[in-house]
């Protein structure tokens, strides 16, 4: 293979990887619809990814490159139905479709989407097992991905991922949206995973980009389809008013090289502020529900208290400190402790931040994230303590998997030196 030929198919590779990060779980809820069997539906996709691999370094990439995966998975389905003697007229008219027209029958699926979130949620899992699958197969996550969000080892993550889809194959869960009468069962999982998603969409894990905006497009639009359905629950929206504020920083987020732009060195005017308004607005009427603020509504709160500030000094971090406090009782959680510690520091001392970080260490919290020592050594640079602090951004970037932020943090500890 020539040079010309190795880089034309690494870029066809690149190529495909981006379709899927982006449409697979759209292939994946399309051909769900048509098995009513998400494992299969996942495999099948993927032995479609398999054949693009081979077939697009040859043949040139599709104009319509999801269609053409979705295509290639129900044509194996339909396959796999002729062996098992399954093929009916129904399977009959999808071939027939097929044939006439691979290329261009890709409709928008919004239905399907929210049916494969319901899906992959269904009270027959566990709630870890829940969120872990639909973040692989709504999300399009990595098993190494998810694993770093559940603090877990891949091959843990791998193992759990695979037992839930048997489980649902099993139980025989249909692909739907279920009764208005089992929301309650699953919408606590359904929220998780949308705010999961997001999460990774607003500061990705690992790879070469700092954010991964189709990935919080979609959990936002998943979250106002969950809303609507369920217009009289404060946490799902709150959780859209979460969403929609801190989507409106995209633009301020990163620069035109790609690069993280922190929170102090955003310029202000580039936030969105229809986006912010939304946000302010579904958090208002969270409040007129008069049920108190959960979880996702105390997190809401704190995005809207940076929204309507003119800069990081004219914070309202004291504000902001008893918020993280009230989301600490709600729903303890180290990474809430940590971000309580940033805001202590601004609304107090550096000193007295400190301390709670300290507290994390020694309780082991966040044993191998980055988190921890990227936090310990900006406060330790604010209290002067130069080497401790340069050694302590140098542990968070060789601990830290994204390269956009391995070399934010690289670049602070080089400047303390």
């Amino acid at each position: 293979m020539t040079h010309q030929d190795t880089a034309s198919t690494a870029g066809i590779a690149r190529t495909v990887d981006a379709v899927w990060r982006i449409e697979g779980a759209k292939v994946v809820a399309t051909v769900a619809r048509m098995t009513g069997d998400l494992a299969l539906a996942e495999d099948l996709a993927q032995e479609a990814v398999a054949e693009a691999l081979e077939q697009w370094p040859t043949t040139g990439v599709p104009r319509n490159a999801a269609a053409w995966l979705t295509a290639v998975a129900k044509r194996r389905a339909i396959d796999a139905f002729r062996r098992r003697e399954r093929l009916d007229a129904r399977h009959e008219a999808i071939a027939r479709d097929l044939d006439e027209s691979a290329e261009d029958v890709w409709e928008p699926i919004a239905d399907d989407g929210l049916r494969l979130l319901f899906t992959a949620c269904h009270p027959v899992l566990s709630r870890e097992a829940q969120v872990a699958l639909t973040l692989r197969v709504v999300a399009g996550l990595s098993s190494d991905e998810i694993a770093r969000l559940f603090l877990v080892p891949t091959s843990t993550m791998q193992q759990r991922i695979v037992r839930a889809k048997r489980t649902l194959t099993e139980a025989r869960v249909p692909f739907e949206v279920p009764d208005h009468t089992e929301w309650a069962a699953r919408l606590q999982s359904v929220l998780k995973v949308v705010y999961l998603v997001f999460t990774e969409g607003y500061s990705a894990t690992s790879g070469e980009q700092w954010v991964r905006r189709e990935l919080a497009d979609e959990a936002l639009r998943l979250g106002r389809l969950v809303s609507a359905l369920v217009p009289h629950e404060p946490e799902a929206r709150a959780l859209v008013a979460l969403m929609e504020i801190q989507s409106s920083r995209f633009a301020a987020r990163v620069d035109a090289a790609g690069n993280p732009v922190l929170l102090g060195d955003q310029d202000r005017r580039r936030w969105d502020r229809n986006a912010v308004a939304r946000g302010r607005a579904a958090l208002a009427e969270v409040d007129r529900l008069g049920r108190g603020r959960g979880p996702y509504a105390l997190q809401a709160a704190i995005a809207e208290c940076h929204a309507i500030a003119p800069s990081v000094d004219e914070t309202d971090w004291e504000q902001i400190v008893v918020l993280y406090e009230a989301l600490g009782r709600l729903a303890p959680n180290p990474v809430v402790d940590l971000n309580r510690a940033v805001a202590v520091s601004m609304a107090r001392s550096a000193a007295e931040a400190l301390e709670i970080v300290d507290g994390l260490v020694a309780r082991g919290e966040l044993a191998g994230s980055h988190l921890v020592p990227s936090v310990r050594g900006e406060l330790l640079a604010r209290m002067e303590r130069t080497q401790e602090a340069r050694g302590e951004l140098l542990t968070a970037a060789s601990l830290a998997r994204n390269e956009r932020e391995r070399a934010v943090l690289e670049a602070k500890a080089a400047g303390l030196s």
